[in-house]
């Protein structure tokens, strides 16, 4: 074979691949503009069923997804904060916040009411361990409905650790770093909601006070 038939065939190749790669994108990008808004729709109904579990029944009557406001959470990265609202009072706050467990990050959503109280606590993701870890969630164990009714101040600061720390909260047998790290989160989310309170339920700043 010449060296032009061997040039020649190696550009047939080259091209063909180019050609099939570009087919590929375009149909990449054809599948993502006819299911873009169908997976939109379900992040939202994922997202709305996580808000709805932290509320009790009937608690707002508002369209959470829609009234939100966008501000830097804890970590310093944005974050945003769904209001629940009563004939037009707001109620409550809710947002997403994320700790570390024993097997990676733990991310959860949580709900305060005006008062600083928890109206309710569910994890949204974690990698933890089946049998042990996982006893987190709400459809393996009631655990995580101990944080209903809590606040900073109640069961106080020094309180919020497990038992086996001094604290008032249970810890799983064989898994102790993850309750741990699921208390810390929460106490870190009423910290950060008591801190920026004004801020969260749109309330004016005290006379003096400083943003």
């Amino acid at each position: 074979m010449s060296i032009k038939s061997k040039l020649d065939e190696v550009w047939f190749q080259g091209a063909s691949l180019g050609v099939v790669g570009l087919a590929v994108t375009a149909v990449l990008a054809v599948v993502y503009d006819l299911t873009k808004e169908a997976i939109a729709a379900a992040g939202e109904r994922d997202t709305q069923q996580s808000l709805e579990q932290v509320l009790p029944q009937g608690f707002a009557d508002n369209q959470l997804l829609k009234d939100t406001v966008k501000v830097t959470g804890p970590d310093g990265k944005p974050l945003t904060v769904y209001r629940a609202r009563k004939q037009g009072a707001i109620k409550a706050a809710l947002f997403e916040i994320s700790g570390k467990g024993y097997a990676g990050p733990i991310s959860l959503v949580m709900a305060i009411d005006t008062r600083g109280t928890v109206l309710g606590v569910r994890i949204t993701h974690h990698t933890e361990t089946p049998g042990l870890g996982d006893k987190i969630e709400v459809a393996k164990n009631r655990w995580i409905l101990s944080f209903d009714g809590k606040s900073l101040d109640q069961p106080g600061p020094s309180h919020w650790a497990v038992k086996k720390d001094g604290g008032d909260f249970d810890q799983f047998a064989g898994a102790t770093i993850t309750p741990r790290g699921v208390v810390a989160t929460v106490k870190t989310g009423l910290e950060y909601f008591a801190a920026h309170k004004p801020e969260l339920l749109g309330e004016p700043l005290a006379m003096g006070a400083s943003k």
